[in-house]
């Protein structure tokens, strides 16, 4: 039998031409998004104000399975594409398991994670449009500098609202967007009217992307040749991060691998969505049996401890409204370092999967996740982010369950940036100076009370 080398790589010329769209083959679509005006499905005239004209016809497609990259986007994607399928063959020996373990690792960017491959794709779009000024939010600031980027190659002026708590942990980050050309204001803020209003109910308030999104979003409505783009959640967001699945599929298919488990961190949804994507269609044709875990913060636990219901995507409730699973668009999370995973819904899609059963969702503490990231780190040599540090974490765990069953299990999952940007989060991990921070009951119906009350 062919060993399987470290890494598995594929070539320029085995880059995906298309993009994967789950919707086409889930037997029950996700819900249409809601204008909140008029309680009816949004078409892309309801959208146009806020977004790009092809990221609207992404975002409203249902039919189509595979969506075209265009070669302007595939060019720019072949500077850091393909990304390999690592064996992670140190870890499996230093766990004494019988599985095998293998990662999709995307942070082989400036920009550190799997961000860049939306970005460019939405700076393209806007760039064709003929626009001049983007608006965004940013959490752990992986997606403000993989867009500052990307503005940066095409063009285009950008501002970033950056979670608060987020900027004063990751002052490096915020120097990166800022180097790349992004305006960088800590969220929320005295610049928009709905920032002065979080700030007024909640003084001293650390932020969230809740409140970035509603913030950015205003801008982009005041501003002339401007639209806003978003990092997660929306339809046309995973579309694009689908890539990932499909790069991993085509590796694992070379030496006739099939996962038993996938494995991703959850906030927004789209790095999930990407790498699971192509295997959920199977699963969904009855072609595979695959277990898809979801892996979520303690303290931002919207698929295991939220409610499946119609919710804004901000907190200053401008978005349309969403089917997804959600702790409620005024839920405040906790200040945990996995900025990135700090958001108070899920996307409609992964939502939609999470409810009919393909997949299941935990939810981990943070010092458990740090724990498996400094396991991680010292076997596999690469320093992980606090995101996909989660997804380690349960890894890690199947694996040990693995070990007690005796199953050798494939194992894959999600390694969707680097660390190297978290030193304050680790610091603290070292300096025993993190704490683990459960949504408590209070927090939680705090959150509800503010979903919409609507009949639908």
């Amino acid at each position: 039998m062919t060993k399987i080398p470290y890494k598995i790589f594929l070539s320029e010329d085995e880059l995906p031409k298309t993009w994967h769209n789950v919707r086409a083959v889930m037997k029950e679509k996700p819900d249409p998004f809601i204008n909140p005006a008029t309680l009816k499905p949004c078409t892309a005239d309801d959208l146009r104000p806020v977004f790009c004209d092809e990221l609207i016809e992404q975002e409203l497609n249902t039919t189509d399975e595979f969506i075209e990259i265009p070669e302007g986007i595939r060019d720019f994607y072949k500077m850091y594409r393909p990304s390999p399928v690592v064996r992670a063959y140190n870890l499996e020996r230093m766990l004494d398991t019988p599985a095998k373990i293998y990662y999709k690792f995307e942070g082989q960017n400036t920009s550190g994670s799997h961000k860049l491959n939306s970005a460019a794709a939405q700076v393209y779009y806007a760039k064709k449009q003929g626009l001049t000024h983007l608006t965004t939010e940013t959490g752990a600031g992986q997606w403000g500098t993989a867009l500052a980027m990307a503005c940066a190659f095409y063009g285009i002026e950008l501002t970033v609202y950056m979670v608060k708590v987020s900027a004063e942990q990751k002052p490096h980050r915020r120097a990166v967007i800022q180097t790349y050309g992004g305006k960088v204001i800590a969220s929320p803020s005295e610049t928009t009217e709905v920032g002065k209003k979080i700030l007024a109910e909640n003084p001293g308030c650390g932020g969230s992307l809740g409140c970035a999104i509603s913030e950015a979003m205003e801008v982009a409505l005041k501003t002339d040749n401007c639209r806003y783009v978003l990092g997660s959640v929306l339809n046309h967001v995973l579309v694009h991060q689908t890539i990932i699945g499909q790069e991993a599929k085509a590796a694992l298919d070379k030496y006739g691998v099939t996962p038993d488990i996938i494995i991703g961190c959850a906030g927004g949804g789209s790095n999930l969505g990407g790498l699971i994507s192509p295997f959920m269609a199977d699963k969904i044709r009855g072609k595979n049996n695959i277990e898809f875990i979801a892996v979520e913060p303690a303290s931002c636990p919207s698929l295991t401890r939220g409610k499946y219901a119609f919710d804004f995507g901000d907190t200053g409730k401008t978005t349309p409204l969403m089917r997804m699973y959600t702790l409620g668009s005024g839920f405040m999370p906790s200040p945990n370092h996995a900025g990135g995973l700090r958001y108070h819904g899920m996307s409609p899609i992964i939502s939609k999967l999470y409810h009919d059963g393909y997949l299941t969702a935990t939810s981990v503490e943070q010092t458990k996740v740090f724990d498996a990231a400094t396991i991680f780190a010292k076997c596999e040599g690469t320093l992980p982010a606090p995101e996909s540090s989660h997804a380690i974490r349960v890894a890690i765990d199947e694996a040990l369950k693995c070990k007690e069953t005796g199953e050798a299990k494939n194992i894959l999952f999600g390694l969707t940036g680097t660390g190297y940007f978290d030193m304050t989060a680790y610091t603290a991990y070292h300096d025993g100076k993190m704490t683990d921070y459960i949504t408590n009951e209070k927090e939680k119906q705090k959150g509800f009370d503010s979903l919409p009350k609507v009949d639908l």
